[in-house]
Formats: C-alpha cells, structure tokens, sequence
C-alpha cells in the first residue's frame, strides 16, 4: 500500500481489494482496513461485526464522557458559588420566619416562583451547563398537595435539577430538591415545558418570554 520494500525478515499480512490479493506492510494495516481491504482469512460477517461494535464503543464512550463533563461542570460551578459565598458574620439572633400572602391564580404562583429563582444564585448554574448541552427544558407547576410551594424542574438530555420554591417564605428562597442524570428518571408531567430559560440562565413562562 505504502510501495515501500519489505526489509528482511519482515512478513506482510495479506489482504483482499477488489478481489486480488494485496500484501501489506505492518505499518499499512489499519490504513488498508480503514479503506475497506479485507484481511485473508476473515469474511465478510466477521470485519462488519467488528465496525459494528467499534462504532456503538464509540458511541457509548462519547455518552459517557458527555455526562461526565456535565457532572464536572455542576461541580465547578458549585464551588465557584461556594467560593464566592459571603463570609458570617457574628451569630445575630434568629429573625421570626416573614410569611408572604401567596397568590391564589396558579400562573401567578409560577410567575412569582420563577423571579425568585432568577434573583437567586441559580441561574448561573443553568447558563453555565447550557453552555455544554444547550437550551433546557423548563417545567414549572404548583405542588398539588402543599399551596404554597411551586416546582421547578430544569433539564437537559443527561441532567436535570428540581428545585421547589415555598411562596410563604419567600426569604428561604429556592433550594435544589432533586438532582439526575436521565430525563426519563423524571414523571411525564416535569417533562411538559411550560417556561423557557434565557442565555443567562434566567427562567420565565413561556408566554411572558415570547
């Protein structure tokens, strides 16, 4: 393949191209493979199999590396925020919890939940692994058994966040509920976009962002 002279003692492997016998050199194995020539000895069922299985290793190492990058990222950025926490001050006595009138309207609840969120640290978590694995899907819906509390669920193919909202301690702010990999691990309803998140991580209803 390569025209070059076998040097002495040196044995070709022999390959089939259209039909005729080729020797190739050890150097030139995996290029006369990667055009097709068929080393002697193998068929047809055997060389197809083993693309086959290259290409679906290749696959799954891409999957994998993907999720791993993503769980990197959520790590990075959590010690970022962590980093850039303040420092406590002197212990001060604990304030009274501050309870909110919470909106009755359920478009009003989600509307109130999602400005917190954005006024939180969260959104920089959401642009920052949208950065990786694009645009997310945003699911926001009061809870069906506790009035005062909204879910949010953030996804992307390989993660996802829950975070849940409580419109009566509007001061708590959001806090991360759930965390995971498959969006198949979340209930068909978190799967149903009501929202959409913005290039800084910002969430809003989808017919406020339109």
């Amino acid at each position: 393949m390569c025209g070059r002279t076998l040097l002495r003692g040196e044995e070709a492997d022999v390959f089939l191209a259209g039909g005729t016998r080729r020797n190739v050199c050890e150097l030139c194995t995996q290029r006369a493979s990667h055009e097709g020539w068929i080393r002697e000895g193998l068929d047809d069922a055997t060389v197809r199999s083993r693309a086959h299985n290259g290409r679906s290793r290749s696959f799954l190492a891409r999957l994998r590396q993907r999720r791993a990058d993503a769980q990197a990222l959520h790590e990075e950025l959590e010690s970022e925020q962590a980093a850039e926490a303040p420092v406590p001050a002197d212990p001060v006595p604990q304030q009274p919890r501050s309870v909110h009138a919470v909106p009755t309207n359920a478009d009003m609840k989600m509307a109130r939940a999602l400005d917190l969120f954005n006024a939180s640290a969260h959104p920089r978590t959401v642009a920052g692994v949208a950065r990786s694995l694009g645009a997310p899907i945003v699911a926001a819906r009061p809870s069906l058994t506790e009035g005062s509390v909204v879910t949010i669920v953030v996804g992307w193919e390989l993660s996802w966040y829950r975070f849940e909202v409580d419109l009566a301690d509007e001061a708590a702010g959001p806090r991360i509920t759930g965390q995971g990999t498959e969006l198949a691990e979340l209930d068909a309803a978190d799967q149903v976009p009501n929202a959409a998140a913005d290039d800084h991580g910002q969430l809003h209803l989808v017919a406020q962002h339109a």
